[in-house]
């Protein structure tokens, strides 16, 4: 395989837990294959949610953090020789009322474009993603759990039959933010969703069942899943533990120890509304999903240049 071109890039997802930069590097063969490998990954718990679904806006001093950590991210790139990038702001920077203002702000002092994308780009992001664990026969429900939604796709033999986000996330829980009726609304949604199908099995996203999958024990799994029985069994394990027993007990950060339970309640709602047994769980995110946009965007590029 020859190497016709390489180059660095970068995804930046601002969630209501989270802000993650990802760099990857990029082979291009004399066919036109990209080959990716990632160069970097780095988190910061900036916890905008909290302030958000509290207070409809960001604090001063969480929106000083924010801007400094896109300052940090920017130069990252710069040392790493980022050829593009793209960065995206979820959940609490959609409901935040001065979001717009301090995306403006970044704007002017990193020169870094932010963008606040809606719940339903959200999730055709992350389900583009997955879509090759979800393109086969059978029936998959892809749910990706945040601090501030939860985003949900039903596929059958290879075709999106539905796909929501919901304003259920684990931050807000957390903070007591989500009403009762949009629970109730959620299980009902979901339950009449998917009553035709059988034997669905769940794409599950985000770190908390990445680290839940982690916490198992491998007599309790399979390769790649998670079953629903042992994702029960820990979270009654964890949810009768206080926040700092269990970053004593499983050595988990404070921002996971936190928010790891409602994340295990929320799959565990939607496997019992979808009778699902298992979950998979592929440790892909929104920030691959924007990588893989870019490839792609980088593809057509090169095909437009050659016609």
């Amino acid at each position: 395989m020859t190497i016709i071109d390489s180059f660095e890039l970068a995804a930046i997802d601002v969630g209501s837990n989270a802000a993650r930069l990802l760099i990857k590097h990029a082979d291009v063969d004399e066919s036109g294959e990209v080959t990716l490998r990632k160069s970097l990954f780095v988190r910061v718990p900036l916890r905008l949610g909290m302030d958000v679904f509290a207070n409809g806006k960001l604090s001063e001093a969480r929106a000083y953090q924010f801007l400094h950590t896109m300052k940090a991210y920017r130069q990252l790139m710069k040392v790493y020789g980022v050829a593009t990038y793209r960065a995206c702001a979820t959940s609490a920077m959609r409901d935040a009322k001065n979001g717009r203002d301090i995306i403006k702000k970044i704007a002017k002092e990193t020169g870094m474009k932010l963008e606040i994308i809606s719940g339903d780009e959200e999730s055709q992001i992350v389900y583009d993603t997955h879509l090759s664990l979800m393109s086969g026969p059978g029936n998959y429900l892809y749910v990706d759990v945040g601090g501030g939604s939860t985003e949900v796709t039903l596929m059958s033999n290879g075709e999106r039959i539905y796909s929501h986000s919901y304003n259920v996330g684990t931050i807000r829980l957390l903070e007591g933010k989500v009403p009762p009726e949009t629970t109730v609304a959620m299980r009902q949604e979901i339950s009449e969703l998917t009553k035709d199908y059988d034997n669905i099995v769940i794409i599950g996203s985000g770190g908390n069942i990445n680290k839940l999958y982690r916490l198992a024990d491998k007599r309790d799994k399979q390769t790649d899943r998670l079953p629903v029985a042992t994702l029960d069994k820990w979270y009654k394990r964890l949810s009768k533990l206080s926040v700092e027993e269990r970053m004593r007990a499983y050595s988990l950060k404070p921002d996971r120890a936190d928010v790891i339970v409602p994340a295990a309640e929320i799959f565990l709602c939607v496997a019992a509304c979808a009778r699902a047994e298992s979950i998979m769980v592929p440790s892909l995110g929104l920030a691959d999903g924007i990588i893989n946009d870019l490839v792609e965007a980088y593809k057509l590029r090169q095909t437009k240049e050659k016609s």
